[in-house]
């Protein structure tokens, strides 16, 4: 019977171990290829439709229902037609922005002052109101478009732009409150009573020293209201039926083709590109700032 000796033994540790660390490094690189792969597939499966969209924006009328995968030829006329002036849409466009602006102003007035209440002052049931924030959010819209319209028509806020405000603030809310709260959770609060020793009031100190530290949470949370506010569609279609008020994404669906029977899907895939490019390039510029944001809080 052979006997391994300690030389051979002491020999043979390197050999393994080097067999070791190139199958650690094959099995990685495999599992690197299958993330990239994974990474790959989740990127074309949310880009083939915005792609389609701007596929079909540039398609001939007479080509609408062509299923090539590029424009020939590529032509202008379908966003031509979406800012004809019977369409509207460019009255709708400034519609969106002033309604997605206020919005988001009046929510982030209301969402600092309470989430700095929340993040700083210890009373009873602030967990309770904190929960009882975040239920507000899980209510769809279309489960109270029929009480606000009753109630907009009782106090005569149809087809104005406060009928479309406040809902938005309500759904936004939620989401603003909670993401500021942990941005002013992470803060010290020795720097506010340090300021306070220098002769800052409390709300000196707020203004001068916590709100200009949060201004990152508060810029994410502004562009995420605001994305919210641009996107809102089943309020805006229920409490507005003038076409000098509607919002530029209730104008699109309502776009009539050119004998007011035909669907004009071209207009209004042209007019769709218009309405999405500048939410995506926002979110390309301040994703990191987004991701930020929402992750606030998570580590301490």
């Amino acid at each position: 019977m052979s006997q391994t000796t300690p030389a051979a033994v002491v020999a043979g540790a390197p050999v393994a171990r080097n067999a070791t660390i190139g199958s650690t490094k094959r099995r990685r690189k495999g599992a690197g290829w299958l993330y990239y792969a994974g990474i790959a597939v989740i990127v074309v499966y949310c880009l083939v439709p915005f792609y389609w969209m701007v596929v079909s924006a540039l398609r001939r009328p007479a080509d609408q229902f062509s299923n090539s995968l590029l424009p020939a030829p590529p032509s202008l006329q379908n966003l031509k037609a979406a800012f004809s002036p019977g369409n509207g849409f460019g009255r709708a466009l400034l519609n969106s922005v002033i309604v997605a602006s206020v919005t988001t102003l009046l929510t982030l007035i209301l969402g600092i002052s309470a989430a700095y209440a929340l993040a700083r002052l210890d009373f009873r049931g602030k967990g309770a109101i904190l929960s009882m924030i975040i239920a507000t959010s899980m209510f769809p819209g279309i489960a109270v478009v029929v009480p606000i319209v009753q109630l907009f028509v009782d106090i005569s806020w149809i087809n104005t732009y406060q009928a479309m405000i406040v809902p938005s603030m309500s759904f936004a809310l939620p989401t603003a409150i909670w993401l500021l709260t942990a941005f002013f959770r992470q803060m010290p609060f020795e720097l506010e009573e340090a300021a306070q020793i220098d002769g800052c009031t409390p709300s000196q100190a707020f203004r001068r020293i916590i709100l200009p530290l949060a201004a990152p949470g508060v810029f994410t949370t502004a562009i995420l209201v605001f994305i919210a506010a641009w996107n809102e569609f089943i309020i805006a279609v229920s409490v507005v039926n003038k076409n000098d008020h509607k919002t530029a994404n209730v104008i699109v669906s309502q776009f009539t083709g050119q004998y007011q029977f035909d669907q004009p899907f071209g207009t209004q895939m042209a007019a769709g590109v218009v309405v999405t490019i500048p939410l995506v390039i926002a979110v390309l510029i301040f994703q990191r700032r987004i991701v930020e944001g929402l992750t606030a809080g998570g580590v301490k």
